[in-house]
């Protein structure tokens, strides 16, 4: 299966201007662990919570840029599910932002995707077991 089918399209990105005081409030609005960080449609870095966390008291005097990290671990629309579970299992992360040929983002893959894709792919199995 590849990893477009599984993705979360279009996801919400901060840019790395914006405060650690702003992105924690969209990750906490909207329950995220991880906020890729966009700047002209490029990913240039991802902030986690943990990220966030250490400048803890300077959220709102602290840039997103300051606090991301840079060393990106990414994989394409064309990569497996597999492919996809195989680094964030060896890298110990918990998502994957895709990006396409020319840079941009185009989506994210966290470790619940691969878990829901896994749980069907048993249900699948089952079915097919008991059938």
């Amino acid at each position: 299966m590849q990893i477009v089918n599984l993705m979360t399209s279009d996801p919400i990105v901060i840019n790395p201007d914006d405060t650690l005081a702003n992105a924690k409030a969209v990750m906490d609005d909207g329950r995220f662990r991880r906020l890729p960080v966009v700047e002209d449609g490029r990913l240039v870095g991802i902030l986690t919570e943990r990220d966030i966390r250490e400048h803890m008291g300077y959220l709102g005097s602290t840039r997103v840029n300051a606090a991301m990290r840079t060393g990106l671990i990414t994989v394409t629309p064309y990569n497996t599910v597999e492919d996809a579970a195989r680094l964030m299992l060896k890298h110990k992360i918990g998502g994957l932002p895709i990006v396409a040929d020319n840079g941009k983002l185009v989506g994210i893959v966290t470790t619940t995707d691969l878990l829901r894709a896994f749980l069907l792919v048993v249900a699948g199995a089952s079915q097919i077991m008991n059938g």
